[in-house]
């Protein structure tokens, strides 16, 4: 697969974007080659299960989570992206005073899953047809999490589908749910809080829960990889 995009990327940007809001966009991560070449592994590729949204109450569509070996731009990612992230969410546990300090390489943090029984890879290919929604959700899947994760839109909005919005919600305590929609293009990525994230207020930091999904497709079809740092028991 075709390298990705990695170059234009301003950490002091995404850094403040997501201290602001708990989410971030990264424009073009991935060619539009690449994003053809993962939305074609969904028929093709390996994976360890498939999951169907309605039958779980999760909303509509469905999902494949890939197996190990990952497929090699998806293990790239993964690699690349975390040490940046990974001084973010040391900050941001800093800040929430939560007693856990990640390592610089994403092999060293993935070996703390495995050695806790979380040992399933869980980057995945996600695919909507009209009608389709991801209900408001959080990717935990065991005791151990990394505090932000990546997903990549992989086809072109109002060419490829419309409809099919990234949101997220933040609940601050005592206030009501705010809501984010996210806008993308093909081959952007948006990175943001798994659960918690810290919030500077008179007294202090205090933290946030967060929650994402996505909007009910109108038309089309829409494909998405989401890129999660840790695995699942």
């Amino acid at each position: 697969m075709t390298a990705l995009r990695k170059s234009n990327l301003d950490w002091d940007v995404i850094a403040r974007d997501l201290d602001q809001d708990g989410c971030a966009v990264l424009p073009g991560l991935v060619s539009a080659r690449t994003c053809a070449e993962l939305t074609e592994l969904y028929d093709t590729g390996r994976f360890r299960s498939h999951i169907h949204l309605a039958r779980h109450g999760f909303g509509q569509g469905e999902y494949k989570y890939f197996a190990y070996p990952l497929p090699d731009v998806v293990a790239r990612l993964r690699e690349a992206l975390y040490p940046p992230l990974a001084a973010i969410a040391n900050r941001w546990n800093e800040r929430m005073e939560v007693d856990i300090l990640y390592p610089e390489r994403h092999a060293d943090y993935l070996a703390t899953c495995h050695a806790a029984g979380q040992v399933r890879p869980t980057p995945l290919l996600l695919k909507y047809d009209v009608g389709d929604y991801n209900c408001l959700h959080q990717d935990l899947y065991g005791e151990k999490v990394f505090p932000l994760q990546v997903t990549v839109l992989l086809s072109q909005p109002e060419a490829d589908f419309t409809g099919g919005e990234f949101v997220l919600t933040e609940q601050r305590p005592r206030m009501q749910s705010r809501p984010q929609v996210v806008p993308l293009q093909r081959g952007d990525a948006v990175v943001f809080a798994v659960h918690h994230r810290p919030v500077r207020g008179s007294r202090g930091d205090y933290r946030v829960n967060m929650r994402h999904g996505v909007s009910r497709l109108r038309s089309g079809r829409r494909y998405a990889m989401g890129v999660i740092f840790h695995d699942a028991s």
